[in-house]
């Protein structure tokens, strides 16, 4: 088989098109961030003695990069596991019947691993090349606001790429030594079985891993919390990567947390609309696995989002409170608190758009066996829609919970107080904006999964 396995990664990346379009995206984005802030400091560690001491306002590049980029990079990385464990969930069924005709595990992880490396490849080059063009801009706009040296510019040495290249590589080989063991370590007919239903809990591996991971978010939210008034930046760093950390714990304990929510809010979804509304909420505690691959895109997306708009309002009104200049108030860390903010929402609104997508194209055959049992397209739109809104809403709920607890710990850290600063109208802008990818993204990739004849759909093959 040996010879066999370029044959079969190429056979199908082609016939899940959609599943590994989004990996690519989102190994494009990381690949993409890893250039741009390598690049950034290999300018200034390149620079001329003269050029790169020179005095600038604000903490200089290479602080920018690291702070800015640390957790750009770090929620880049996340949306690309993310985004590969679904993508290797997808191939469930394929890949344990490869096992049924003699596969050994070391085969299939050998096809996982060549299917990984020709999408990191793909990617690697559009993505290192927008993101030394982004590295020249954001250069460009520090150098504009007195923040970068007029003489620094970006480097050709490779180094950056190399890195990113591989960074790309190293944690898609890891996502992907973990997520094929679902495949691998069963016997062939189990690993077959699992793959037929899909997987509709967690598994207890995961649950302990998702505890110690919560753990090490509240011990880094204790660490913002115990921070000077006067270290509002390290504050500020500790909050940002506590909620990442609780967002990683999100990822893993969401099958519980989504599943509970779900069969919570499910009881006025049946009570207003009595079919669709059991029935959505039956898929979605069923399928509690396949919920939180849902939920936790809208989650990372509302966590991070709203925790850096209410540290910001905190920050700012303690600046106000106490009369004094610092950082918080000035236009230049404004600004780059606003292009961080972007940056990362466009990661997360990357991921959201991503995984509900391919996530809904994948259940043609459940919604042709309901077709062929009596359900109508526009009931099974009508239970879309349903499906939809409770996502978007768990998905709220445990985003607003992480963005909650990072925001006050960073609030009593700056103002003495576990209360922080709410911009009500910007968080509703972000509830809306998640609402806006969420809904459409379901009920549109659902309209056209409902389209095809349902006895094909069932007959043929999942995906």
């Amino acid at each position: 088989m040996i010879g066999t396995v370029p044959t079969l990664a190429v056979g199908q990346i082609r016939r899940r098109p959609a599943a590994f379009a989004g990996l690519a995206v989102a190994l494009f984005l990381a690949t993409g961030a890893v250039t741009l802030f390598g690049s950034l400091v290999a300018a200034q560690l390149t620079a001329p003695r003269a050029v790169a001491r020179v005095p600038v306002e604000g903490p200089g590049l290479v602080v920018i990069a690291g702070a800015f980029g640390e957790i750009a990079v770090l929620v880049a990385l996340f949306v690309v596991v993310n985004a590969l464990g679904f993508t290797l969930r997808q191939q469930h069924r394929d890949l344990a019947l490869l096992r049924t005709v003699a596969a050994t595990p070391r085969q299939i992880r050998r096809v996982v691993r060549a299917q990984v490396t020709a999408t990191v490849l793909m990617a690697a080059v559009p993505g290192c090349a927008g993101g030394l063009l982004a590295a020249r801009a954001f250069l460009a706009a520090l150098q504009r606001r007195g923040m970068a040296a007029p003489g620094l510019r970006i480097p050709g040495t490779p180094v950056p790429v190399f890195v990113a290249l591989g960074v790309a590589l190293l944690v898609g080989r890891a996502a992907t030594a973990l997520t094929a063991r679902r495949i691998t370590r069963p016997a062939p007919a189990a690993a077959l079985t699992d793959g037929a239903v899909g997987q509709r809990r967690a598994g207890a591996a995961r649950l302990l891993a998702g505890a110690v991971v919560l753990a090490g978010g509240v011990l880094l939210l204790r660490l913002a919390a115990g921070r000077p008034a006067g270290e509002l930046d390290k504050a500020g760093q500790a909050a940002m990567l506590g909620s990442l950390v609780l967002l990683v714990a999100v990822a893993l304990l969401g099958p519980v947390a989504a599943r509970l929510l779900a069969t919570v809010l499910g009881v006025p979804a049946r009570l207003l609309l009595p079919r669709a509304g059991w029935l959505a909420e039956a898929n979605l505690r069923g399928y509690a696995v396949r919920l939180s691959s849902a939920v936790v895109p809208v989650a990372l997306l509302v966590g991070l989002a709203a925790t850096m708009l209410i540290m910001t309002s905190t920050a700012e009104q303690a600046a106000r409170a106490t009369g004094a200049t610092t950082s918080v108030t000035k236009a230049s860390d404004v600004w780059l608190r606003q292009a961080e903010l972007g940056l990362l929402v466009c990661f997360a609104a990357v991921s959201t758009v991503n995984t509900l997508v391919a996530l809904t194209a994948d259940r043609r055959r459940e919604f042709a066996l309901l077709r062929l049992v009596g359900a109508t397209r526009r009931q099974l739109l009508r239970m879309l829609s349903v499906e939809a809104a409770l996502i978007t809403v768990v998905g709220v709920l445990l985003g607003a919970a992480v963005a909650g607890a990072a925001t006050g710990a960073f609030s009593v850290a700056v103002t003495g107080s576990v209360l922080p600063v709410v911009p009500g109208a910007a968080c509703g802008w972000v509830v809306a904006g998640a609402a806006v990818l969420t809904v459409p993204g379901i009920v549109g990739t659902g309209l056209r999964a409902i389209g095809g004849r349902a006895v094909e759909e069932v007959g043929g093959e999942r995906g």
